[in-house]
């Protein structure tokens, strides 16, 4: 009986870890487990290490921990990099809070939203995104890659798509998106 038992356990630890596996995408040098929620696998990042500070700065841990879901485009450390000299180090004071809650939560939409429903969306031309901020993202498309256009006519490739959060998903992106 002990040794069924056994079996059964190692059956379907054997079935599921394919589906668990084919889910865990490498961000940062990371793996990003779908079980974590978005602020436990972006801690992780290499790559996402001034994304972190300024959701800590802007006080945004507990929100980005919760149930959600959310779907998060995520700007890399060189996205930051292209803002104008000093322009992180300004929105993480404390004074500017306000701005920089601003800007990131304009980088959130309530619900999750796979690069496969962003990709319906432009099919059935309904590719505006309403932000958490209240904002207006619109989603193109650009030979086989997803990008999106703030409101100021910025644009960001999503550079990896569909890392799936236990509360959302997280997609890549390569520009600071900025609202009006």
């Amino acid at each position: 009986m002990k040794k069924l038992i056994i079996s059964a356990f190692a059956l379907v630890a054997i079935a599921t870890a394919p589906n668990t596996y084919a889910q865990t995408k490498m961000v940062g040098g990371a793996a990003m487990y779908p079980t974590k929620n978005i602020v436990e696998n972006a801690v992780n990042s290499k790559d996402h290490t001034t994304l972190v500070a300024a959701v800590k700065a802007a006080g945004l841990v507990e929100t980005l921990e919760s149930a959600g879901p959310f779907t998060v485009f995520a700007p890399t450390n060189e996205a930051f990099d292209k803002l104008p000299k000093g322009t992180v180090e300004t929105l993480v004071k404390p004074e500017n809070k306000a701005t920089l809650t601003k800007i990131l939560t304009y980088h959130v939409v309530a619900g999750k939203l796979s690069a496969a429903d962003l990709w319906a969306k432009v099919k059935a031309g309904k590719a505006e995104l309403t932000t958490v901020q209240g904002g207006k993202l619109w989603v193109k498309v650009q030979g086989k890659k997803l990008y999106l256009v703030d409101e100021k006519g910025g644009k960001s490739w999503i550079t990896i798509a569909d890392v799936n959060q236990s509360n959302g998903v997280i997609h890549v992106i390569n520009t600071v998106l900025m609202p009006k």
